[in-house]
């Protein structure tokens, strides 16, 4: 295994830290000053639009996606790096990259089992930044976290089929510019598979029956940035037969295939929080006095600052294997190594921000510094895309498995 940055990873990192202190850095409180001036807190502030369009005339666009037709052309190993750069500003610079769950999952789904006609509907706008969409999966009446026992119904009806359920916790459905829900329900309810019974399906926002009814807090964030995390209701919402992605019963094993990459993404990302969480703890050590020394002279920030620096060593060492093994044996062989990422390094990141919002005193919790807003978002990543301990049991049982 070999992590060496190739020249052209190296390029595209250079140009991004170069965009992240020109552009995004000096665009975060700008977004937040232009975000208070909005007739709608869920507008777009229009610094996001001109951050776009710098992000796209220097190349830095759709870097996620591994086909250079439609994006970077990048492997999971080239990825890495520039996902991590822009985990230092979770709400502003993946954004800004075109590179923003939900929609790079959104944009794989549609791109590996979209047919034309989806693809130039959908896929084509969102990879140009046109539009938003959202993953419609999570429901408020059952628990989630086992995607089998989903209840919402997506029922044919003649050309037609017919999609009734209350979905919540659905990012990014705030956003004006969200045109399009991913939506995951069950066509086949009593099927004796209880993986063949869900189906996908592609539910424009507009359509008559989908309600966006409120935005769901983290918190106390309302996530702004994301374009929140919305309760959406269908209630026999009408959408033609051909907005089913795939086969009927694919549903379950497409949401395995876009979960897989969405994991690696969140933790790439999560070790640019970590790092610009690092960054802030030395810079509040080395500035401010307590009991007569500063902060960096007292034991316990020492331990604090070189165990996060440690963590956050690790932690990238495991999600470049995982990267490697993906472009190297396919999601399927790297399965055991992503759960461990999705493990490991929402819990380590979140124990680094809990020392670095120590280090702040009331700062830390406050409005001024980011890392509450760092905080409530890593913490959510350990619910996100599976909990902790789903993850934990089957990697449990893949160890187990040897021995019996």
């Amino acid at each position: 295994m070999d992590f060496a940055f190739d020249a052209h990873t190296e390029e595209l990192r250079a140009k991004l830290l170069a965009f992240m202190d020109e552009y995004v850095y000096p665009a975060e409180a700008v977004a937040e000053d232009q975000r208070a001036q909005l007739a709608s807190p869920w507008d777009t502030p229009a610094v996001v639009g001109e951050l776009k369009a710098e992000a796209r005339r220097q190349g830095l666009w759709n870097l996620f996606l591994p086909d250079a037709e439609y994006g970077g052309g990048l492997t999971n190993l080239q990825y890495a790096p520039l996902a991590e750069i822009t985990g230092r500003s979770p709400h502003l610079a993946p954004t800004a990259l075109n590179c923003a769950a939900p929609d790079t999952g959104n944009m794989e789904v549609l791109y590996q089992f979209g047919d034309e006609q989806q693809k130039k509907q959908w896929l084509e706008p969102l990879l140009a930044g046109e539009i938003r969409s959202a993953f419609a999966m999570t429901e408020p009446e059952v628990a989630s976290s086992d995607a089998t026992n989903i209840t919402t119904l997506i029922e044919r009806d003649g050309d037609d089929y017919v999609i009734t359920g209350r979905k919540w916790y659905i990012s990014g459905a705030m956003n004006p510019d969200c045109k399009i829900f991913i939506v995951m329900g069950k066509t086949d309810p009593d099927g004796p598979d209880i993986r063949r019974q869900q189906s996908m399906i592609l539910v424009p926002r507009d359509t008559p029956g989908v309600t966006v009814k409120r935005a769901m807090q983290v918190f106390g964030y309302e996530d702004h940035s994301h374009g929140g995390h919305a309760e959406v209701v269908f209630d026999h919402a009408r959408v033609p037969v051909t907005n089913l992605i795939g086969e009927e019963g694919g549903g379950f094993a497409i949401a395995q295939a876009r979960l897989g990459p969405g994991r690696i993404h969140h933790c790439m990302r999560l070790i640019g929080m970590a790092e610009r969480a690092i960054e802030l703890m030395c810079q509040r050590a080395v500035s401010r006095v307590a009991f007569g020394k500063a902060l960096a002279q007292q034991g316990v920030v020492h331990n604090w600052i070189a165990d996060a620096r440690v963590a956050v060593e690790q932690l990238r060492l495991l999600v470049l294997k995982t990267a490697w093994m993906m472009d190297t044996v396919g999601n399927k062989g790297a399965h055991a190594e992503i759960q461990a990422i999705k493990i490991a390094t929402p819990r380590t990141v979140v124990g680094i921000l809990d020392k670095a919002i120590q280090l702040h005193g009331a700062g830390g919790v406050s409005q001024d510094f980011p890392l509450a807003e760092l905080y409530a978002s890593a913490r959510t990543l350990m619910l996100a895309d599976g909990p902790d301990e789903v993850h934990q049991r089957s990697l449990a049982r893949r160890e187990l498995k040897k021995y019996l």
